[in-house]
């Protein structure tokens, strides 16, 4: 009889951006329950392991972002403990983590066979998306300039090491065996059904029956707008912190009702096309003789023919100009909303007949006679 118990495995979900991460982590989100009854562990909440993404590669400020920021990576390993299946962490932004920042997690894993789930896209498909995101998170500097910082560091959520897949399966690879590093290679015009399904099979919920989340979760902005945004940015001096960005820049103009949307794509100069297609013949050429366990095929993380696409550069001053009219016009009717919902409150406050300045008044009078 064998009474071996089976190692458990520990997937460390990297993900790359704009490859499906939203989708994939809105569908682990939203079925917790059907996961642990699978024998799969999501500990603590997405916040919290955007937040041990942040701990792990020693991110400055971390303690100044809002709610507990104690210990993040270390609440995650104290939530699995006790559990006897296998367990799942997934954040983007631990992509960029460094040999010895991966070596740190897998020493902290102990006792888990440790697997690496990357979902891939070509690095030249991509850069748009990316710098399109940087954009809405407060990016000021045009597509061709992008990344802001030429150089490698871990705490760098927008740089090269956070997106390049070369650059990812080459660190990661230094302490991960290649052949527990699984790259899902993602063809955006493939149903979203089989991003899913590959990932699924991978960390052993195959078998499981969910829900299907609606996938149409990120919006985009066309060539006109990213760069009208672009230029905005330069003026929001004061919006320093990735909460401020995040909610008033991304929130209100990236990603809110204003901004109006043709969604036409667009695409990099000469240089950097040359550029991205090099960094993409690397990450096909480790994929094709580097051991790593691909699911997909090379054929979808080839570049793309981008040639018919316009360059930001290119955008006329009457095209920014119509999209600004439209912007500030859908910001004054939001205005006005706000204001009339503010003077609604106002006058329930108040109460029937009163004035702001007689409400005012009463309030004083009763707080003196207390």
């Amino acid at each position: 009889m064998n009474d071996q118990v089976a190692t458990p495995r520990a997937f460390l979900h990297i993900s790359l951006p704009k490859t499906g991460t939203t989708y994939l982590q809105s569908t682990l989100w939203g079925h917790t329950e059907v996961w642990r009854e699978h024998g799969l562990l999501l500990p603590g909440n997405h916040r919290r392991h955007l937040l041990a993404s942040l701990d792990v590669r020693e991110v400055p400020g971390l303690a100044n972002r809002p709610g507990n920021t104690e210990h993040p990576w270390q609440d995650l390993l104290d939530e699995c403990r006790g559990w006897r299946g296998d367990i799942l962490i997934t954040h983007e932004f631990f992509a960029s983590a460094s040999p010895a920042q991966v070596q740190r997690m897998t020493h902290d894993l102990a006792g888990y066979d440790v697997h690496v789930v990357v979902t891939a896209r070509s690095v030249a498909n991509l850069f748009p998306s990316r710098w399109q995101e940087w954009v809405k998170n407060g990016g000021r500097r045009p597509i061709d300039a992008y990344p802001p910082r030429e150089d490698y560091r871990p705490q760098d959520n927008w740089g090269w090491g956070s997106f390049d897949l070369a650059d990812v399966l080459s660190r990661w690879s230094e302490v991960v065996d290649p052949s527990r590093i699984h790259v899902i290679a993602v063809d955006p015009a493939d149903d979203p059904g089989l991003l899913w399904e590959r990932f699924a099979s991978v960390v052993g919920v195959g078998g499981a029956e969910i829900e299907q989340i609606d996938e149409s979760v990120n919006t985009t902005l066309g060539v006109v707008e990213v760069e009208l945004l672009r230029r905005i940015n330069r003026h929001l001096t004061d919006f320093r912190s990735p909460g401020d960005r995040g909610r008033w820049i991304r929130g209100h103009l990236g990603e809110g009702d204003w901004m109006p949307r043709n969604r036409a794509p667009f695409k990099v100069g000469p240089e950097k096309r040359a550029e991205l297609e090099a960094r993409s013949d690397r990450a096909v050429a480790m994929l094709s003789d580097g051991g790593f366990d691909l699911i997909g095929s090379l054929e979808a993380l080839q570049p793309r023919d981008h040639s018919s696409r316009r360059h930001p550069d290119h955008v006329r001053d009457g095209e920014m100009l119509d999209s600004s009219t439209r912007l500030v016009a859908a910001m004054l009717s939001e205005i006005r909303r706000l204001t009339e919902e503010n003077d609604e409150l106002r006058r329930a406050v108040s109460g029937p007949g009163d004035t702001e300045q007689e409400s005012a008044g009463s309030l004083l009078d009763r707080l003196r006679r207390k």
